[in-house]
């Protein structure tokens, strides 16, 4: 539903909602999530006419509704619910979600008061509920410590699958705490700003056996002149060496602001007559097919890497060249095949694309006839 639609016609939607009985999923104007006096009929409606409701936000100015969910039960098959900059005590906070028995997906963001408290066990008051997946957002007094002691619980570490932190309190070089307690865990997203480089003294690798999918998005202020290194880089030196070390052995997708990092992510050539089993016994790293998409802080696409393991006719490993991707339909992306070919975009560097390269045919050599090329021949140049 269009956002003009939503937004001028309350009257007919909130009509509409109050026939659906089994309504689960609705587009519904933004005065709904903050208790704005122009949506209260159609809230009023779905509260009223739509029980089953699986996705609902709360915004600011929202504060009383919210307090009062834990009371009234209004929508207890809820799956996913998004809070953002409401003024409300921890304690409520965890009444309110403890509440919803279905709950699974929970966003926080820029939640002034938030703090570990909602992890802690109080007497009287109900646990954070066990989840499959948390999004923290702008959430500077949530430690490393409250997170492992919330998702290290017998009833959330056995269905908890995927965390999201964006400029938390959480510090990539603590996120190896958080990856060691969660067996299930397939995605994380961590997106941070980085003023200081690693400490010289060594850290755990990071190591899950299950995580296929890792948003590394680290940046930096503009370096100084007088700087040797982008404090950033020290964290993908540490993120190349945990994987090179074979800790993330199930990892399919990674995101980095880091140009350098394919780089980082072959071994050293082998002897030219080595022993094809000592090299593969020597490099635990890469055991599978790794897409690796890199960008700096001022591009807009991500480039993508595929970078296999160490083969017999391989022996190194390779990396396929480094070009820009459009990720419109990334779940399809194939770098290699056919199809995959005709999504990816070649610059020029005049702000426009090269054409794609389609079966064709062009002159051949001195002596004569035509040379039929495909389209894989053509990208090989």
């Amino acid at each position: 539903m269009s956002y003009m639609t939503r937004e001028s016609s309350k009257s007919d939607l909130a009509r509409t909602v109050s026939v659906l009985p089994n309504l689960r999923y609705v587009d519904l104007p933004e005065g709904i999530y903050s208790d704005d006096p122009s949506s209260n009929t159609l809230k009023q409606e779905l509260q009223a006419r739509c029980p089953d409701i699986r996705s609902m936000k709360y915004q600011a100015g929202a504060e009383r509704s919210f307090a009062k969910l834990a009371q009234t039960r209004y929508w207890q098959n809820l799956e996913t619910l998004e809070l953002s900059r409401l003024h409300v005590e921890p304690i409520i906070l965890v009444q309110v979600l403890s509440s919803f028995s279905t709950l699974h997906h929970v966003k926080l963001a820029n939640l002034p008061l938030l703090d570990d408290n909602i992890f802690r066990n109080i007497p009287s008051t109900p646990l954070f509920p066990p989840l499959a997946s948390l999004f923290l957002e702008e959430a500077p007094n949530i430690s490393v410590d409250g997170l492992v002691g919330y998702i290290s619980r017998p009833d959330t570490r056995e269905v908890f699958t995927t965390l999201r932190l964006t400029n938390t309190a959480i510090s990539p070089a603590s996120l190896h705490k958080v990856l060691a307690v969660v067996p299930h865990l397939n995605s994380v997203h961590i997106t941070e700003s980085i003023t200081r480089a690693l400490p010289p003294s060594p850290l755990p690798p990071l190591a899950s056996r299950s995580l296929k999918t890792l948003h590394f998005e680290l940046s930096s202020p503009a370096p100084s002149p007088h700087s040797l290194q982008n404090p950033s880089e020290s964290y993908y030196n540490y993120l190349s060496t945990s994987i090179m070390s074979g800790s993330l052995p199930a990892l399919t997708d990674l995101y980095a602001l880091s140009p350098s990092l394919p780089s980082l992510l072959l071994p050293l050539p082998s002897a030219p007559f080595a022993n094809i089993n000592t090299i593969n016994s020597s490099y635990p790293g890469i055991v599978r097919p790794l897409y690796l998409y890199t960008k700096s802080i001022l591009e807009l696409e991500w480039n993508l890497t595929l970078i296999t393991p160490p083969t017999a006719k391989n022996r190194r490993g390779s990396a396929s060249a480094t070009r820009p991707v459009s990720l419109y339909n990334t779940g399809q992306l194939s770098p290699w095949g056919n199809r995959g070919r005709e999504s990816v975009m070649v610059g020029n560097g005049f702000g426009g694309f090269l054409a794609v390269p389609s079966d064709a045919v062009r002159p051949g050599s001195s002596g004569g006839g035509r040379l039929k090329i495909s389209k894989g021949d053509a990208w090989m140049g």
